[in-house]
């Protein structure tokens, strides 16, 4: 129980309606989650707007509500709280409930549009390695310390953010990583949040179905190295055009990664292939399990996250050489059969290009490379032709299939991707609505020394159709179909 008064510390507060000085349990911003004498945050979202559930909060016991707007009409012994901004209150309200958790550990935080999930999954598995007691809010998981939780966004809502980070509090962790998407930096969800440093991967096509430019997606992300405090580290890819962009107005100490370009972290990549990475960083020989240029700069961003944090730069690269692959991320394994499956997260024409260069680095052109792929529904619709082009263009044999369909009917979704490929391509490209069927094919299709590519899902373990999730994991299902199909 706090006080509601202790709880609003640094909200824009336009206007109150009643007393300040009352007792609250809990905060929501989910009126079917109110209990008695809870207060009730009424959030804008882009489907439900919870100022229609004000009335059903107070029903439920809430005796506060934060709002944007008040309702017509006020009820008695209600505390109403008008703020200029209610994901912002909520964000800071949270960190007040629980007591300020991030300024207990060093929190790190990683925006980009590929290679958050593996840079935040990375650094947890180098200083869990190290010794630290280590917390990660990521898109795969959550965990603190040794304790695994479930997640369903990239950046969970303030509220659950921290929560969690009370809970690292509790079990003693020093360090913890934390994907910032555009999404959950737009909406405030990182606000109050004391960030020990930033990370930048880097900038290309994705969400702009939500942000409708480039530019703003790309300022979104900005923002969230503006606010960084002059005592954090700023950490960004400068071979990405934008990397410098990121710095421009930071007040945090600026440090800078890349293989192409002058860079205070730099590598050079001495051998590539299926067994890893031999790299040359900063002047020292680094061999790692992990595979491809893209892996190369979520090392360099990890190297340097953990010197800046503190670590010996000597220990941090025998501790990279021991770190694992992050599951749905380039996750590969060969068959009986000597067929190479290969299973990745990749959901962005950037992510995708990397992915099949990098195969195409590695294989010598004998072997066939079979890519099965498909798109989101209800999300960026301009990025599917540009996927189905890159997918033809750099494979030898591609199967358009759907991916998380949702409410969208899938043969339209690949009809939106079949306009991207390129006349001289057509032949190469097969259509097969059903995943499950489209990944068989593949099977059916590949030959021993062939590789198969199936993009779009990684570490998730089902499909999203119509409002219903069915269990689906891609990993698992090629492995079974391989298995059944050995020739």
């Amino acid at each position: 129980m706090k006080q509601l008064k202790d709880i609003l510390y640094k909200v824009t507060i336009n206007a109150v309606v009643g007393s300040t000085s009352i007792t609250v349990n809990k905060i929501e911003f989910d009126s079917r989650q109110i209990t008695n004498d809870d207060v009730f945050v009424a959030i804008k979202g882009l489907q439900t707007d919870g100022h229609e559930y004000i009335e059903t909060a107070i029903m439920s016991g809430a005796k506060a509500i934060v709002c944007e707007s008040l309702p017509e009409t006020l009820v008695e012994n209600i505390t109403y709280i008008e703020v200029l901004n209610s994901n912002q209150a909520l964000a800071y309200m949270a960190s007040n409930f629980y007591d300020h958790p991030s300024e207990n550990l060093k929190l790190v935080g990683v925006t980009g549009t590929n290679g958050k999930t593996t840079v935040t999954s990375l650094l947890y598995q180098l200083f869990k390695k190290a010794g630290f007691k280590v917390g990660l809010l990521s898109t795969v998981k959550i965990m603190v310390d040794d304790k695994t939780y479930k997640t369903t966004h990239t950046t969970p809502d303030s509220l659950s953010i921290n929560k969690y980070l009370k809970l690292m509090n509790n079990e003693g962790v020093e360090y913890c990583f934390m994907e910032a998407s555009s999404h959950g930096i737009h909406q405030s969800r990182t606000e109050g949040l004391v960030f020990t440093g930033g990370i930048f991967t880097n900038l290309s096509h994705d969400h702009l179905d939500y942000h409708k430019t480039f530019a703003e997606y790309r300022d979104v992300k900005k923002s969230f190295f503006d606010n960084l405090p002059k005592t954090a580290f700023a950490l960004s890819n400068t071979d990405d055009k934008n990397g410098l962009v990121m710095l421009q107005n930071t007040q945090a100490k600026k440090y800078t990664y890349a293989l192409k370009n002058y860079a205070d972290y730099r590598a050079q990549i001495l051998e590539n292939d299926f067994g890893g990475l031999l790299l040359k960083l900063n002047d020292n020989e680094l061999w790692t399990k992990l595979i491809g240029d893209f892996n190369a700069y979520n090392i360099l961003a990890i190297f340097g996250a953990a010197e800046l944090l503190g670590l010996d730069s000597d220990e941090i690269l025998r501790l990279i050489s021991e770190l694992e692959n992050v599951s749905g991320r380039f996750q590969y394994f060969i068959s009986e059969d000597k067929i190479t499956a290969i299973v990745d997260y990749a959901h962005t024409p950037d992510a995708l290009k990397n992915v099949l260069e990098t195969i195409n680095s590695i294989r010598t052109k004998n072997e066939a490379l079979i890519t099965v792929v498909g798109c989101g529904g209800d999300r960026d619709k301009t990025k599917r032709p540009k996927m189905a082009h890159i997918a033809s263009a750099l494979s030898t044999k591609v199967i358009f299939t759907s991916d998380n369909p949702r409410s969208e009917e899938p043969e339209a979704i690949i009809v939106d991707m079949e306009k991207g490929v390129e006349p001289q391509n057509f032949k190469k490209t097969l259509s097969i609505t059903d995943r499950k069927q489209a990944i068989k094919t593949a099977c059916q299709m590949a030959n021993p020394k062939d590789i198969i590519l199936i993009a779009g899902k990684g570490h998730e373990t089902y499909q999203e159709i119509k409002g219903e999730r069915f269990d689906f994991d891609d990993f698992k299902i090629v492995q079974e179909l391989l298995k059944q199909l050995q020739k």
